[in-house]
């Protein structure tokens, strides 16, 4: 059994609001028109011409960290400063493109993985980076797939971070409970009852924003319908979404409703953050991204991981983590400044960038060589080792329309209205995803 409480540091980062394909939006955004990020008065002095490059980002919750960390590209570099840019989460793959086809977009860009990449890479609107960071050949293969085209087979980013899925929970609350982490699904079922039974909200779940309601189900059920195993059957076409362990697997999510927040359609993903940090609730189903804002939203709070146990009967006999390359670094193929923004990208493929990536923003960097010295950050990491599963609906299905993470999104709200049982659920994300993706192809 892996258990581990761990005093939440007050050395987080206090601006860290995590979010996915996978983390939450923020409303602080600049004007597109802003100048943003810190500079280097060595450059001025130093260089005859120094060059700003200007880096976007959809972490408006990281900007503060990005800034300190790019001082230090700066101190190595003196002719050149980093104008760092954050917009608003749902708006940045808009406001990304349009920069990237007109005059006035950045250098280097922060770039979903997967499916969302492919539209700039068919675009032309980045360039490839095989032959320009030499680095990237020591990346693990599976966190490069996240930065691949999926025709010509290219590198078309450098990945920052590598997200893990599983139960967070609050040690002191099964403390005083008397609970332990559940070895089996008895267990967690046992776990959920005393705590409903005390009056203490099990799961903080957040339905209302729609791109966390798979998060979850992946979190507590990515055992039951296979993990890895599935995705390959899936790729091989010997079956669909229809399959009766991934309806299983739905119909857990539906019972599991019980021990959310009442009307749980109705509460936001930011409202489950408060029920977890506040105490209110026990436990959190989400991804590694939600540590350094749960320790800097409360200091005191005493947290543990765990993996979900699966069901008797389930398709695999151990619990697994989901996990998915998060996004990449990108170049623009009409950046005017390309030998300066490759010297950057270079350096963020670079051990030192990667060991601030983990230590300040408690990120998982893909980068070689990186530890992790936040304890539970290695704890959920060792997890993900030992039982690593994909983050299904976000690896392999977003290269068309609709993406498979908007169509669970959906159907689990249905799910939860009543408007949908499982089997309606399932069948929906296979027709939905029928538009573009056959089975075996």
């Amino acid at each position: 059994m892996h258990r581990r409480r761990v005093l939440a540091s007050t050395a987080a980062v206090a601006a860290a609001v995590l979010a996915l394909s996978a983390c939450a939006p923020s409303d602080d955004a600049p004007d597109p028109g802003a100048d943003g990020g810190a500079t280097s008065a060595a450059g001025s002095e130093d260089c005859a011409e120094p060059v700003a490059l200007d880096v976007w980002s959809w972490r408006t919750e990281d900007k503060d960290t990005y800034e300190t960390i790019f001082d230090v590209f700066e101190e190595a570099n003196p002719c050149i400063t980093v104008n760092f840019q954050a917009y608003k989460n749902t708006e940045y793959n808009q406001i990304l493109q349009t920069g990237l086809t007109g005059s006035d977009g950045p250098d280097v860009a922060q770039v979903r993985s997967y499916g969302l990449l492919q539209p700039l890479v068919e675009g032309g609107n980045l360039a490839p980076l095989d032959d320009v960071v030499p680095a990237l050949a020591e990346f693990d293969d599976a966190i490069l797939d996240g930065a691949r085209g999926k025709e010509d087979g290219a590198l078309y980013g450098v990945p920052f971070a590598t997200q893990t899925i599983q139960v967070f929970y609050n040690t002191a609350i099964f403390e005083e409970h008397g609970l332990e982490e559940p070895e089996t699904w008895e267990d967690f079922i046992a776990i959920n009852d005393t705590l409903e039974a005390a009056g203490v909200t099990p799961l903080a779940v957040g339905a209302k924003d729609a791109w966390f309601v798979p998060t979850v189900h992946d979190a507590l059920t990515a055992a039951q319908y296979g993990g890895a195993d599935f995705q390959q059957a899936l790729r091989e076409g010997s079956t669909d979404f229809n399959d009766p362990a991934y309806v299983a697997s739905i119909q857990t999510f539906a019972d599991l409703e019980q021990y959310m927040p009442d009307d749980v359609v109705g509460v936001g993903y930011t409202d489950a953050q408060v029920l977890f940090t506040s105490g209110a609730a026990a436990m959190f189903a989400g991804g590694s991204y939600e540590l350094a804002f749960f320790q800097s939203s409360n200091p005191e709070l005493e947290l543990g991981v765990f993996q979900v146990p699966p069901p008797e009967g389930s398709a695999l006999d151990h619990p697994v983590s989901p996990g998915y390359a998060d996004g990449n670094w990108g170049l623009s193929a009409a950046s005017d400044n390309a030998e300066e923004a490759e010297t950057l990208l270079n350096w963020l493929a670079d051990a030192e960038f990667g060991q601030m990536v983990a230590n300040d923003l408690k990120q998982f960097s893909p980068v070689p060589g990186v530890e992790f010295d936040e304890p539970l950050m290695q704890e959920m990491w060792d997890l993900y080792q030992e039982n690593p599963a994909p983050y299904l609906l976000l690896v392999d299905y977003r290269y068309g329309d609709p993406v498979g993470t908007d169509l669970m999104g959906e159907g689990g709200q249905q799910l939860f209205l009543g408007e949908l049982d499982a089997a309606g659920v399932a069948s929906k994300i296979q027709d939905g995803l029928s538009a573009w993706w056959t089975p075996g192809q």
